[in-house]
């Protein structure tokens, strides 16, 4: 899979609709996508003048049809007289077209509920984010943990566990820990230990994690009585104990949901969808750079549709995303789904949940 995500040309899909677009062409094009996102089925003249009691003529909607498909927004799909959206139709749609409902008062209360209750435990509560959302959408609900670099350090701990282990305990102003062991060979004494985990509180407390990762160096060189070995193994580990890791950050529910949807009847799809979602580092990275246009929503809801994400093998798939902050530190929710989605249902969920999330802290770690 290609790690390049370039945003598509804003000119093509992130503008206004065509000003030639006339009033009834906004109106039918709108009808046409709803309809192919409820019913997975191409929609002809005669199905769209019936079901919506337009008043139109068959032949002035069929005539209308082929106009939208001359500027792009609508095809042909094999054999068939009825027409579906292009991807251009549906960011014509997300962008200008779309209503985006708000959730109920009692799904609200539900997600407030439910998240509410588990704001002291981090892995449980990303684990029940993304399964709400999965299950309210019938898509695939990602939760990217907060980015520990980002965060401020409250304070640095050694924990000696044996002879030859120790565990670096890092903690952050959101309340977010992280948690790594190694091994040692030192013999080291605890009022050693204790003196220099002190002065390294001194000088790196306060700091954000990556500013320490670049910084340490400097900032320790003149600690030249070290018995315990700690500063020189700590330089030696900046970048895994001050940076980020793409691994253990990913939660993702209802897989099972998304198969299901007309989409992935076949078992090359089936596949593909399988192989993207067991690669956990592409999906936080395709998650954390947000491919597509953003909207002004609330939380700044981003939508990819298809090739705007710009990598063909997640061509087939479009992905809403919001982020969120914990204390100091910011993570990322989402879904994906068939281009065919329920986007104003989609940016809706996404939306709430992330308003939902941003906490001053949260308690629990993330190792």
């Amino acid at each position: 899979m290609s790690d390049n995500f370039v945003s598509t040309d804003k000119s093509t899909y992130h503008g206004k609709l065509s000003p030639l677009l006339t009033d009834r062409e906004r109106a039918i094009l709108r009808l046409v996508v709803r309809n192919f996102i409820d019913t997975a089925g191409p929609v002809g003249s005669r199905k769209l003048a019936k079901r919506y009691s337009l008043d139109l003529s068959p032949a002035t909607v069929r005539n209308t049809l082929s106009d939208l498909e001359e500027q792009g927004y609508l095809r042909h799909p094999h054999r068939s007289a009825g027409r579906m959206p292009t991807e251009l139709g549906y960011r014509a749609f997300v962008n200008e077209l779309m209503e985006t409902p708000e959730l109920s008062a009692p799904e609200r209360r539900l997600l407030k509920g439910r998240l509410d209750r588990l704001m002291g435990d981090a892995d449980t509560l990303f684990r029940e984010t993304s399964r709400l959302l999965g299950r309210m959408s019938n898509l695939l609900g990602v939760v990217l943990s907060p980015k520990i670099s980002t965060g401020v350090l409250e304070r640095l701990d050694v924990v000696p566990l044996s002879e030859t282990n120790i565990m670096i305990v890092i903690s952050v102003r959101s309340r977010l820990v992280k948690t790594i062991i190694y091994e040692t060979n030192m013999d080291i004494r605890r009022e050693d230990l204790d003196r220099i985990v002190s002065i390294l509180n001194e000088r790196l407390a306060g700091l954000r994690l990556e500013e320490i990762r670049q910084d340490y160096a400097v900032r320790t060189r003149d600690i030249d009585d070290d018995p315990t070995g700690i500063v020189q193994l700590i330089l030696n580990e900046s970048a895994e104990l001050f940076g980020d890791s793409n691994e253990g950050r990913l939660t993702h529910s209802g897989a099972g949901a998304l198969l299901a949807q007309p989409e992935f009847q076949g078992m090359n799809e089936v596949r593909k969808l399988i192989d993207l979602i067991e690669n956990e580092g592409y999906v936080v990275q395709l998650f954390e750079q947000a491919p597509g246009s953003q909207l002004d929503t609330n939380n700044w809801v981003s939508v990819g549709i298809g090739s705007e994400i710009q990598d063909e093998s997640v061509s087939p798939y479009s992905i809403v995303t919001a982020r969120y902050t914990v204390g100091e530190s910011s993570g990322t929710i989402g879904l994906l789904g068939p281009i065919r989605m329920d986007y104003g249902r989609a940016i809706s969920l996404v939306e709430t949940m992330s308003s939902l999330l941003n906490r001053p802290a949260i308690t629990g770690s993330r190792k």
